[in-house]
């Protein structure tokens, strides 16, 4: 689940807290092409005001006037949209797509606060709520799994959120940082180099002095975690790289030309790397895109991590990259590490 669920989920928090009455209101099932994915959170305050999103809007503005003509819900129950095409229009669900909610009153925010601090230290949480009794428990969650519904229990699993080192505080690094909170990344930077970390100034982002392989062991690196190295100095770049190419990170990319990375696999073959671990970098970073400013470049290096993330082939990379382009007449996906 992204952060922007938890964020839902902190709202809802803080409401509840002030007073108010909240509806949480949860994609259960959906059919065709509907707007947002199963699991996807809104929550609904007694007055109207809403955050999170269910759809594209439409099913919004109707949750919204059902509230404030008066229908409060006060156990769990199902709400299923789009289900002839006229409905389908009114409610903006694209090509007949059919959504199917569950909409709960909140009682306590007490698991609220739970699953918020569990995220906030990287573990995997489970809301377990069955619909019939009303009954709700958090409980531990593994990775791999999603959300489900058997029609009478809903399960949905929260955090952790995607995470981005990035090695170097310079200009490139300033851009990249502010793209990636966009996209939902927790941003740490991380430069032992005077002359750069003193002038950091990216807002909503961690900063660390220490050395990048020490940074990389304090993160325990996991499957959500992205590592960027982008300094330029070999002493720095390959000293994260020896960590990161061993860790769980789903992507780890490093700047430099065809010619750098290749004397960099070299330098990196001299230690403790397996062949396989070295051939996980991603060098020339980013997708060819033409590049030439920071912010092109930025754009070109989240493009290649959004891609690997979603696990979609790689096809725009310059010959010879360390990574190379898949082939598109094989219709193959790189493996899927959501």
């Amino acid at each position: 689940m992204d952060s922007l669920d938890l964020q839902v989920l902190a709202q809802a928090h803080d409401w509840f807290a002030a007073g108010h009455k909240v509806w949480l209101v949860t994609v259960i099932e959906t059919w065709g092409s509907a707007p947002r994915p199963p699991g996807a959170l809104l929550c609904l305050r007694d007055d109207g005001l809403v955050v999170g999103s269910v759809s594209g809007g439409c099913v919004e503005d109707d949750l919204i006037d059902r509230v404030r003509h008066g229908e409060r819900v006060d156990a769990p129950s199902l709400i299923t949209y789009g289900v002839t095409k006229e409905e389908a229009a009114r409610f903006g669900l694209p090509c007949g797509g059919n959504l199917r909610l569950v909409q709960e009153p909140m009682r306590d925010s007490a698991w609220i606060a739970d699953v918020l601090a569990r995220t906030a230290r990287h573990e995997l949480v489970a809301r377990r709520l069955d619909l019939r009794s009303g009954e709700m428990r958090v409980e531990p969650a593994s990775r791999g799994e999603g959300f489900e519904f058997d029609g009478r229990v809903m399960r949905a699993v929260f955090g952790p959120r995607w995470r981005m080192l990035i090695i170097g505080a310079g200009q490139l690094s300033r851009v990249l940082a502010q793209m990636a909170l966009a996209l939902d990344f927790d941003v740490t930077c991380c430069d032992p180099r005077e002359e750069y970390h003193l002038t950091w100034d990216v807002p909503g982002t961690h900063f660390s002095k220490s050395m990048p392989d020490e940074v990389v062991l304090e993160m325990q690196l996991d499957p959500h975690s992205a590592v960027v190295a982008v300094t330029h100095d070999p002493k720095l770049d390959d000293l994260v790289l020896l960590e990161a190419l061993k860790s769980p990170a789903f992507y780890v990319g490093a700047l430099g030309s065809r010619v750098n990375t290749a004397k960099r696999k070299e330098r990196l073959a001299l230690f403790d790397l397996t062949a396989g671990e070295i051939g996980r970098l991603h060098g020339p970073i980013g997708l060819d895109l033409g590049s030439k400013t920071p912010a092109e470049i930025a754009i070109a290096i989240l493009a290649e991590i959004i891609a690997v993330r979603n696990g979609v082939a790689l096809v725009q990379k310059k010959e010879g990259s360390a990574m190379p382009a898949a082939d598109t007449t094989t219709n193959t996906k790189l493996k899927d590490i959501s």
